[in-house]
């Protein structure tokens, strides 16, 4: 917004588009440089000229009378808005627009996200796949994209030989159906225990697989036990973290679609024999070869997603193929891209890995194989916990303490994730998460709820009735110093929203909310809000229902909920 209006007054004096000067504008580090700079070496070959020289031209050109000055520092313009004058209009705008960009103008994203393994527990390692996946699902959508999520199940590959193999050796079905998944984590570990010293267990688990794969009575049904009862468990997960999917669609759902991408493969002599299986050779690409069919003639995930990506673009016309995997994945995705370019699928540069770090919860590595496996359903049940007791000391009157409790410690495991660049690496502290002071979840929880908070007590000394504060009149410069940063700063939140889709990056919107908090609490610390000054207090108590609102959106594509009272 601001930049918008600084472009169009720049426009007359540059020889670029409004959209390059505006591509171009920067936020001065500190408020007393302005509100928006300019900086001019880019302009130094056109005008034949130094950079500070050009800064001073300009600048000249700006002498307040259409509300904007100007002045040259080095090779900046600086730009400084009439509070008087703008005021009043940034929340005219704020209030009226649904201030937010259409980027996506339909174009439809399909985001494959979570994919926990079936009969395997989910632990806090699932974490981030499924919350990054779900905040971009939510940035995708606020920008006009169509976006669809797709949990990609792990349920079909050599696993479920080896769970199918350990279950007709050591299963004990009344334990089983006590607790089914962790029982069945026990089965896969004591077969990864017990397969260095028995040589029968994996040729066992082989066949049992190629069983599954040709369709064996006994097999499936053995599988689709371990499918129904892990879904079951998924299913309470996802609900507690407030995430769904418009396709739950496993690896098996592929199964009857491979034979068709071998046979393309081998029709386009893309496909080669090496040492008993078939691979396709990425030596152009500098990658090791792509393996297609193992030697025992299974599939392998390869194979499978690459009939995932071409259903997801023949049949579901996905225009952008989002797969929010692992680090870790990366050399995988490149060989499945590079074998889809060779098979002339010039969608591929649409088709983008979005990796993410390792977790690990409070210094802990998970292993699925070795049973090392931090539950997130503990995890989330113990931030619930610590967060009911920070409530009972904090507010022992408040009413549906439990349900604020629920909101809180899962927005704190959510945030705790969230707030970090996706490709790093995190270590997570449940005690810091829960810090509602820190740039935690329930700080912004907190913050949001202080504004509902100031609202109702401006209501009280004689705003109206409706849940929302006047129309702020006669602003004329009276939010003081932090209420226009905290005003400019709400600007930004299309920027923000842009630059979080650009990159993938959840982070972007964390920090951005963490700042709109902090600029609030600093105004709410430095100004009086309900005051008696009738033009005064509305002016404070709009700019407060702007922050909540910007809270409340920016909070809801994270994945937090927003208490009205903590």
């Amino acid at each position: 917004m601001l930049q918008e209006w600084i472009a169009s007054a720049l426009e007359p004096h540059v020889p670029w588009t409004k959209q390059q000067i505006e591509d171009l504008l920067e936020i001065p580090p500190q408020p007393q440089m302005g509100d928006v700079a300019f900086p001019c070496f880019t302009l130094a070959k056109t005008f034949k000229k130094s950079p500070a020289d050009i800064a001073k031209e300009l600048a000249a050109q700006f002498d307040g009378r259409n509300g904007i000055q100007a002045e040259a520092a080095g090779p900046y313009v600086n730009f400084r808005l009439d509070r008087k004058r703008y005021e009043q209009q940034i929340m005219d705008e704020l209030t009226s627009s649904h201030h937010r960009p259409n980027l996506g103008k339909g174009e439809k994203v399909l985001i494959d996200m979570s994919s926990p393994n079936i009969a395997k527990p989910m632990g806090i390692g699932h974490l981030r796949s499924t919350m990054i996946g779900a905040a971009l699902y939510n940035m995708y959508k606020l920008a006009g994209y169509d976006v669809a999520s797709i949990n990609h199940l792990g349920d079909w590959g050599t696993q479920f030989g080896k769970q199918i193999a350990a279950y007709k050796r050591w299963g004990n079905d009344e334990a089983i159906a006590a607790n089914p998944i962790k029982e069945s984590l026990k089965l896969y570990v004591r077969f990864h225990e017990e397969a260095p010293h028995d040589e029968t267990l994996e040729p066992e688990a082989r066949d049992w697989f190629r069983k599954l794969e040709s369709g064996d009575e006994e097999a499936y049904r053995l599988w689709k036990y371990f499918v129904d009862v892990s879904l079951e468990e998924f299913q309470r997960m996802y609900d507690r973290l407030g995430v769904s999917f418009d396709y739950t669609l496993g690896e098996s759902f592929y199964n009857d679609k491979m034979g068709a991408v071998v046979d393309q493969l081998r029709d386009q002599h893309l496909l080669e024999e090496s040492e008993g299986a078939l691979v396709v050779r990425l030596d152009e690409e500098g990658m090791p070869p792509c393996l297609i069919i193992k030697t025992d003639g299974t599939t392998i995930y390869p194979t499978r997603d690459l009939a995932t990506a071409l259903y997801r673009h023949d049949v579901l016309k996905g225009d952008k193929l989002l797969y929010v995997v692992g680090g870790e994945q990366r050399l995988h995705f490149q060989q499945v891209f590079a074998v889809l370019r060779r098979m002339g699928a010039d969608w591929v540069d649409q088709c983008e890995h979005v990796p993410f770090g390792l977790m690990r919860f409070e210094g802990k590595k998970m292993s699925t194989r070795r049973g090392k496996i931090v539950y997130l359903e503990e995890v989330l049940d113990e931030a619930v916990a610590r967060a009911l007791q920070i409530i009972e000391e904090k507010n022992s009157s408040l009413e549906h303490k439990e349900e604020v409790a629920e909101a809180v410690g899962i927005g704190a495991i959510i945030f705790g994730d969230l707030k970090n660049n996706r490709q790093n690496e995190v270590d997570f502290s449940l005690e810091e998460a829960l810090n509602f002071d820190g740039e935690t979840g329930p700080y912004l929880q907190y913050t949001y709820a202080r504004t509902q908070s100031v609202l109702s007590k401006g209501r009280t000394a004689g705003e109206p009735e409706s849940g929302t504060a006047g129309p702020a009149q006669a602003v004329n410069g009276q939010l003081g110093d932090s209420g226009w940063e905290l005003l400019k700063l709400l600007t930004r939140f299309p920027d923000q929203l842009k630059r979080g889709i650009q990159n993938n990056e959840p982070s972007v919107m964390a920090r951005y909310a963490l700042d709109v908090a902090q600029a609030f609490n600093h105004f709410y610390n430095k100004e009086r809000i309900v005051t008696e000054d009738s033009s005064l207090r509305e002016a404070r108590l709009k700019l407060t229902e702007l922050t909540g609102s910007s809270l409340a959106r920016t909070m809801h594509l994270l994945g937090l909920k927003t208490p009205q009272r903590m």
